[in-house]
């Protein structure tokens, strides 16, 4: 174990494809949840109708919002952080 961050984004493979997303950048504070909210971020949107590509933004996204302060719990309305960030 130990812990550790992303810092050059996600990638989504599929049996035909490979799609690189860049990290959303944020400053660290705590690294607590953001697993948990990329997996969410990104099961959102597939769950949408979205494509893989638009699921990893949100993924991205949303660990973005929770490690940028402490705890593991968002802060930002993260429907309203995709609208604004993303226009989804």
């Amino acid at each position: 174990g130990g812990s550790h961050a992303v810092r050059k984004g996600s990638v989504v493979l599929t049996a035909d494809e490979m799609i690189s997303v860049p990290a959303h950048p944020t400053t660290v504070e705590d690294t607590t949840g953001a697993g948990d909210l990329y997996a969410s971020g990104f099961l959102f949107g597939y769950t949408s109708g979205k494509d893989l590509e638009t699921c990893a933004k949100l993924g991205g996204l949303a660990a973005a919002e929770v490690i940028s302060h402490l705890g593991a719990r968002p802060e930002t309305n993260l429907a309203a952080l995709a609208e604004k960030e993303l226009g989804i």
